[in-house]
Order: C-alpha cells, then structure tokens, then sequence
C-alpha cells in the first residue's frame, strides 16, 4: 500500500487568514467567536484574487481558494505542478455548498423575476464549485470532485484522497473542505432545530453546553505519495496513515447515543494505519457544544480506546472558531498536524464544569503531549455529520 503524506497546508478560520496562524491562536487560548458567530473577518477575497475571480465565486469557494493558495505555496507547488496535470486530482467537501448565492438569486427572482437571476448562479452555488475553481486554478486533471456528507464532508474528501493515491489514481491530492454558511436561512432553519447556541459560547463537554456555534471557513491539504514527495525533495509536514468510515443508520440529525459507529470508524481508522489503541497521543473531537454529540462522541471514544481513552488528551477546535460544517474535518485536520509537529494538546476553550459520564481529559489549558513513545506523535481526528456520517482519520507527525 502506498504511503500518503502531507507537503502542504492552508486554512482561513475566524483566527485569521494561515494554517499558522490557526495553530497558534487557538493553542494560546484565543477565540474567534464573536457576536455568537465565528466569521472570517480578517479575510478579503481581493487579497487573494482579481475583482473578477471574486464575482466568479461564492464566498466558500473564495475561501478555499485562499487556504488552497497557502497549501500549494507551502508545499512548494508556486512555479507549477510538480507532476503531470493528470495525475494530480483535487477533492473538496462541502455541507451546504453555495448558499450565499442560492439565497441572493432567490430573493433576485422574487423581486425582479427571472431577467434579475444571474446567469452564473448555477456554477456559484453547485457544491462541487470549490473542487472545480480549485482544479481550474492549479490545472490539475486528475480525479476532480466534489463531496457533500454534512460536517463530515472535508474529512470524507481527504479519506478519499488517501484512498485515489494509495490505489495509484493520482501522484497528488488537493483536498480539505470549505464552507461560508452564515446567511438568514442558515441560522433561521439551524435556530428552528434548536441546535444553535442561544448563549453564543462555543464550550465542548462542558456541562453548560447549549449548542453550537455556526462559523465559516476553510482547510485545504496537499496530500503526495511519500517515495514521489521525497524525490522532488519536499518538505513532509506530517502522514495521513489511515482512514475509517462508518453510518450510524440511526437517525437523520441525531447521533447514535452509545457511540457505536463513531467507535468504529476510529478502530478502522487505526487499523488501516497499522495502529492500536494505545498508539494515539492526542485525540482532536468533533466536539461540536451539543448535548447529544459531546455525550455520544465520549462514548465513542471510550468503546474504541478502552481503557486508554481516560489517558489520552481530547481537545475540539469548535471552542476557539465554532463549527464550520463541511469544512471543520479539513481544518481540524490541519489544526492536528501542527500540533503533533509541536507536541502540544490545544485546549478546548471554556471548558470549566464536568458532567457525570463526561470524564475524558478535555484540555482546559494547552500542554505538551506526552508521546508514548520515542516515534513519532499519533493523533485521531473526529468528524461526524448529519445523516449518522462517522469519519475518523489517524494522522502522524512527520
């Protein structure tokens, strides 16, 4: 099987534009959450591309345009390609896709008619827009898609590049997720499940929790085959070493309370990496502030580590940018792999008051890892979606 690596990272989070800028915000305890609502304020879409590029895309596919520019630039893909175009696929996950312009051109059509619908509102709001502005923008021709698994949505898309490079359907991947979703029927129909937090404090596990906070973003990966990485002399940030996916067949929103198909996609995962359960140093949630995921994610994790699950720090990234849907697997993805390059558990946020049956090790406060041995640092990162989508990726420091 071939070995997978990572050689490039970007992300735009309610922290700031850069995959650094991330990691370092988050694990010195700062929040991006403002107003109840995790918006990328720092970013600019002219910044990042012309006006006309800017027109020519939803707000999601601009933000993973400018996480997909640092990850190229990172990975050190500036001056070209490094492959053949076609052998080099790009795969984008999405919850909602784009639903600025779905929104925009609807309230078009009903005060103007069908004259005052813009004819590029079709391109902009189809959810495999990221993957296709991405591909167009880079000239890769290899595999190119798009994936729509609710909040699991950007760690499907990167399981699904593990797998085209390990099968030799590509020599690289562009992949992560994107998600731009804070628009009124976004928060209006979110806020009819009763899923939104009325406080507008993002704290997983926390017993105060009350529901999650709504954030926009994106986290893009450049994911090579390690001999073919190492030939063209690339820097290795970290290995994607395994992949599980289950469905909980359970309910439509609601995750299965005992954990059992989150559970599974974790045992998968370490067992397409060739790992056991006490391999992993450092677990990155889902964690999303609900009162049912926390709780069924806890038992997830005690059913897949046993007994090693009370020792293993967990920590969710939702408490410092809230929950970006699609997009949040790729940018917890990125937020891991820094922090498995600096042995650091990020904290989660606010997390202050215990709740019976909630007693894994939760980072209040960041800390060094303490790796379990002298290889390199093993980390779980949870994604778990609407519809019982379970997504558990096993990830190593370089």
């Amino acid at each position: 099987m071939r070995r997978v690596v990572i050689t490039g990272m970007g992300a735009v989070t309610p922290l700031g534009v850069g995959a650094r800028t991330l990691h370092e915000r988050w694990t010195a305890g700062a929040s991006g959450i403002e107003d109840g609502e995790g918006v990328c304020s720092g970013f600019v879409p002219t910044e990042h591309m012309s006006k006309k590029e800017a027109r020519r895309a939803d707000r999601f596919s601009q933000l993973g345009i400018a996480a997909g520019d640092e990850a190229v630039e990172c990975a050190g893909w500036a001056d070209g390609l490094p492959y053949e175009p076609e052998r080099v696929g790009c795969v984008i996950g999405t919850g909602i896709g784009g639903i600025m312009t779905l929104e925009g051109n609807f309230g078009s059509l009903r005060d103007g008619g069908a004259e005052a619908v813009s004819p590029l509102a079709v391109p902009l709001m189809m959810s495999n827009a990221g993957a296709a502005a991405l591909s167009l923008r880079y000239g890769a021709q290899g595999p190119v898609f798009g994936i729509v698994s609710a909040c699991a949505a950007g760690a499907h898309a990167i399981g699904t590049a593990l797998r085209m490079l390990q099968c030799g359907d590509a020599d690289a991947v562009i992949t992560g997720g994107a998600e731009a979703p804070l628009t009124p029927l976004s928060r209006a129909a979110f806020g009819q499940m009763n899923a939104l937090s009325p406080s507008g404090i993002s704290r997983p596990f926390d017993a105060r929790r009350d529901g999650f906070v709504m954030g926009e973003g994106a986290g893009v990966l450049i994911l090579e085959e390690e001999e073919a990485a190492k030939a063209r002399g690339a820097r290795i940030l970290g290995v994607l070493a395994g992949y599980g996916t289950t469905g909980d067949a359970h309910h439509l929103t609601a995750p299965d309370a005992e954990g059992k198909g989150g559970a599974r996609a974790i045992t998968l995962a370490l067992k397409d990496a060739g790992r056991s359960a006490t391999d992993v140093d450092y677990v990155n949630a889902h964690g999303t502030s609900t009162q049912l995921n926390d709780r069924a994610e806890t038992m997830a994790l005690k059913l897949a580590l046993g007994e090693h699950a009370a020792k293993v720090p967990v920590s969710s990234t939702k408490s410092a940018i809230g929950h970006t849907l699609g997009a949040a697997g790729a940018v917890e993805a990125v937020a891991t792999v820094l922090a498995l390059r600096d042995r650091i558990a990020p904290p989660t946020i606010g997390w202050e008051e215990a709740e019976e049956g909630l007693d894994l090790d939760y980072v209040p406060s960041a800390r060094p890892l303490d790796v379990v041995d002298a290889g390199p640092a093993v980390a779980i990162s949870n994604s778990f979606g609407f519809g019982g989508h379970n997504v558990a990726l096993c990830l190593e420091a370089a």
